[in-house]
């Protein structure tokens, strides 16, 4: 018989304190012991069910797996040596299909080459040796649990972490949906908002906007020249800049049309009050020349309903 070795190490990490392993270990959970030798799995069950685990015993690899297929199981203690299948092969087995479980080997034999690799690989978690001392294998034991619990929680709490993102990036998918359609609506509304100033620069009517204060807030080159100013009126007092007539049609703002004569030039001049349909205040006159179409005049003509 070859010579045991490194009992009790672990295969990786740093091993949890002993009142870090208390404090898991009696925790209702599942413990699958797998021996071909019936006095052995009794005695380790005589040992360890005082720690209150729920214990399964498999005698070979093959019964094992076919206990795992109907039964979730925590920590696996798997004798090395056994006919058709050796420890080592069943828990790389045990590995591919349920690589939650921490897996322990307990063997009198040495075979260091197939126990180093199994360790390597992620296989085995701790090789404890044949034959036990009970407190030392009662500990790792409970040591294996504790790993158990600490990797459940994080895989639970990747899978939250993972379940958080998609709900982000669906929230950032429909954020950035809305940005776009906000600064398609703002492009629309610049660009439209930049036609009606050209078409309001350009138009051939006198079109003039006083605000609430009496300040001349809108005023489009025609209405500067036919009052005219070189220079642009916008931001003038109205009092000042204004002909009387056109100041007392603010008072009189939607009964109609006037005729008025401003610098010889006979004109139909309309006030109508801001605010209507938006957000805005003040007054709006419009100014046709006397020479313009009858049917022009009239509709200028016709009374405004008036806005309260």
């Amino acid at each position: 018989m070859d010579t045991p070795i490194n009992s009790g190490a672990p295969a990786s990490g740093t091993s949890p304190t002993e009142a870090q392993v208390q404090d898991t270990a009696p925790a209702a959970r599942t413990l699958l012991l797998v021996d071909d030798e019936d006095n052995i799995l009794t005695a380790l069950r005589r040992l360890l069910r005082r720690d209150g685990y729920r214990i399964l015993t498999a005698n070979g690899g093959q019964a094992a797996l076919d206990l795992l297929a109907n039964e979730k199981v925590d920590v696996i203690v798997s004798d090395q040596r056994m006919p058709n299948m050796t420890g080592v092969d069943f828990l790389r087995r045990v590995k591919e299909l349920y690589p939650e479980t921490v897996r322990i080997v307990l063997s009198g034999y040495t075979e260091l080459q197939s126990i180093t690799d199994a360790i390597n690989e992620g296989a085995i978690y701790k090789f404890l040796t044949k034959p036990w001392e009970d407190e030392p294998l009662r500990h790792h034991i409970r040591e294996a649990f504790h790993v158990k619990v600490m990797g459940d929680d994080n895989r639970r709490l990747s899978g939250q972490l993972r379940t958080a993102n998609r709900e982000l990036e669906v929230i950032n998918s429909q954020f950035n949906e809305l940005l776009r359609y906000q600064e398609l609506r703002i492009s629309c509304a610049n660009t439209s908002l930049s036609i009606a100033r050209e078409a309001f620069h350009l138009l051939p009517v006198p079109v003039i906007g006083v605000d609430d204060e009496g300040m001349i807030a809108l005023a489009n080159p025609a209405a500067t020249r036919m009052l005219g100013f070189d220079e642009t009126i916008l931001g003038s007092d109205a009092a000042r800049t204004l002909p009387g007539e056109m100041l007392d049609l603010l008072d009189h703002a939607g009964e109609g049309a006037r005729q008025i004569e401003l610098n010889g030039r006979g004109l139909i001049v309309n006030c109508c009050r801001m605010g209507a349909s938006s957000t805005s205040r003040g007054w709006l006159l419009s100014c046709l020349p006397m020479q313009c179409d009858e049917a022009l005049i009239n509709r200028a003509s016709e009374p405004q309903p008036e806005n309260h």
